[in-house]
């Protein structure tokens, strides 16, 4: 790399009043290039501070020093991302953070943009439609048989767990709380549940019982035949793993 070169470098941005600091990666199209960031959900911040920049670390400017460069970024953002009040970066790779999501959502729901431009019952219908189209499609998670989906979900779930992204990324204590802030909210808007009277959702529940009351399943080891809540109490009875059932009616 001559010294007019121009790169390909990991940074870090401090700001002289206040302890926030942001992460990212930047790839010159000329040789020190004037460059401070591209925050949007917090960009108050550079207007209201006075940014400082330190470069971390320089990688071959090539295909290979980008995406090693990028790598970097994520392993240096992860262990703040979503835990750390002063760590300003929003996504980590293809996460994005609760807030930017949260501050998304509200944006649209004030402003009737997407989903929200709907109302409860078109939103139904719209969901009902597509996922009958899906399936008769095969298309999306219907063109997998259960047994691929459950591989999926448990390949992907291990993924996240072990690269402490998406639900894996935040404590227990943080998913709790947001669990809370999350059914408080669903609870004030009025949506799932909460969209139902205390009749109707009763009268949900008992289709609903009734649905899985009618199924029968049989145990893959001994043959016996019950309803799904019987033949669970069966097996744990006799020490038989609960997983090995099939539905036969």
């Amino acid at each position: 790399m001559t010294y007019q070169s121009p790169r390909i470098y990991i940074y870090k941005i401090t700001f002289e009043e206040v302890p926030y600091y942001y992460y990212g990666v930047k790839k010159e199209k000329y040789f020190n290039e004037e460059y401070w960031g591209s925050p949007t959900t917090n960009k108050w911040c550079w207007e209201l501070y006075t940014p400082k920049k330190q470069i971390l670390e320089l990688f071959d400017y090539n295909d290979d020093g980008w995406l090693k460069a990028q790598e970097v970024e994520k392993r240096l953002i992860r262990p703040f991302f979503n835990t750390d009040k002063w760590c300003l970066n929003e996504s980590c790779g293809a996460i994005i953070s609760m807030e930017a999501k949260r501050k998304s959502g509200m944006y649209c729901f004030e402003n009737k943009i997407g989903i929200h431009a709907y109302t409860s019952e078109e939103r139904k219908e719209i969901g009902r439609r597509n996922g009958i189209k899906n399936y008769k499609n095969k298309v999306g998670i219907h063109a997998l048989t259960t047994e691929q989906r459950k591989e999926q979900g448990s390949k992907n779930g291990k993924k996240c767990k072990k690269s402490s992204t998406g639900i894996f990324s935040q404590s227990k204590e943080q998913l709790s709380e947001n669990g809370k802030k999350g059914a408080q909210k669903v609870k004030q808007l009025g949506l799932g549940i909460h969209s139902l009277t205390p009749e109707q959702r009763l009268e949900n529940s008992k289709k609903g019982a009734s649905v899985i009351n009618s199924q029968k399943w049989k145990c893959t080891e001994t043959g016996y035949v019950s309803t799904l809540a019987g033949l669970s109490t069966y097996q744990k009875k006799r020490g038989i793993d609960t997983s090995k059932k099939i539905r036969v009616s």
